[in-house]
């Protein structure tokens, strides 16, 4: 596809997630939270984060894989960004890529994703890590890959802090801002089939001699998206607590969904915040538009919590009871 829309001076604003808006701040405003954050950045520096990441990648440049370079500049273009982060592949099998750093973010895309990826697909993976950059995510991300590359208990700089709550926050909005930042991917590439091809290769990989079908897939997102019950949520809830992604399938209904409203048009047609044009928005906007995107299944689902208790009760009794009696 070659008549993508410049998106000229377009803010992060116009695609974030109001989720993400909302745990983000939510985040901050934990106590201690900036101290936990200070204390990493301190302890490792920039140059630090970037010797952790780059120790075994290679940076993309114009005689260093000139067809992704190019493939890169093309996705600076259509987001109007004007800086250039630089760009690094690692050698690792599995189809991801991160967005890292403090001061000076840059971007890391495995190997794994340019072998299971078109060229279109992976379009979308740069788009979408470069929305991270522009969202200003980094610094939190990076902090949360930390957390998870080394565990709670292996930083002694963060000895006598209760880091569990922050774990638990700082991935429910690490998965949010996921949302945010599929929204850039498909503005970077503006083709839906592919972006939602990349979810469906992330959940399953590449079909190699044999075949994929992206409706089928979408029907399975619809499926998995269809709660039969509150406690069909609250196990969903408990399935994603401690992951640092959504789902493949969560993540291409959601976007769909998006797409569904108008959004995506919308800005395609003009209608968009540009940089430094965001103004003020209060943070009980941000958590107005959350709960609607939460919506009515997870709120039936926090309110059903005392009948999960009550069965989990009920069948301890059961079992300790025995037989007969």
């Amino acid at each position: 596809m070659t008549d993508r829309v410049t998106l000229s001076q377009i803010s992060s604003r116009a695609w974030e997630h109001p989720a993400d808006r909302a745990a983000l701040n939510t985040l901050r405003a934990l106590p201690g939270f900036d101290e936990v954050v200070r204390k990493v950045a301190g302890f490792l520096g920039e140059r630090g984060i970037r010797l952790l990441f780059l120790a075994n990648a290679v940076k993309v440049g114009p005689r260093q894989r000139p067809d992704l370079d190019q493939l890169y500049t093309e996705v600076l273009e259509t987001l109007d960004w004007p800086r250039r982060p630089e760009l690094y592949v690692s050698q690792t099998p599995v189809l991801n890529a991160m967005a890292v750093g403090f001061d000076e973010p840059f971007i890391v895309i495995n190997s794994g994703a340019l072998t299971v990826l078109d060229r279109e697909e992976q379009r979308f993976i740069l788009a979408h890590e470069l929305g991270h950059i522009m969202s200003g995510h980094t610094t939190y991300r990076t902090l949360a890959i930390i957390l998870i590359m080394f565990g709670l208990n292996n930083l002694p700089f963060l000895a006598g802090l209760a880091l569990m709550p922050f774990q638990l926050a700082l991935l429910e909005w690490y998965r949010k801002a996921e949302l945010s930042s599929d929204r850039a991917g498909l503005l970077g590439i503006q083709n839906e089939r592919a972006a939602m091809g990349t979810f469906m290769k992330m959940a399953g990989g590449d079909a190699e001699k044999d075949q994929m079908n992206l409706d089928a897939f979408m029907e399975q997102a619809a499926e998995y998206e269809v709660d039969t019950n509150a406690w069909d949520t609250i196990l969903k809830i408990l399935a994603s607590a401690l992951r640092d992604h959504p789902f493949a399938t969560l993540r291409a209904a959601e976007l769909q969904r998006w797409v569904a409203r108008g959004e995506y048009q919308a800005i395609l047609a003009g209608n968009y915040i540009r940089r430094g044009g965001e103004g003020d928005r209060p943070l009980s906007d941000d958590y107005v538009d959350a709960a609607g995107y939460y919506g009515e299944r997870t709120r039936d689902a926090v309110n059903s919590l005392g009948g999960m208790f009550d069965r989990a009760r009920g069948a301890f009794s059961d079992a300790f009871r025995g037989p007969g009696k």
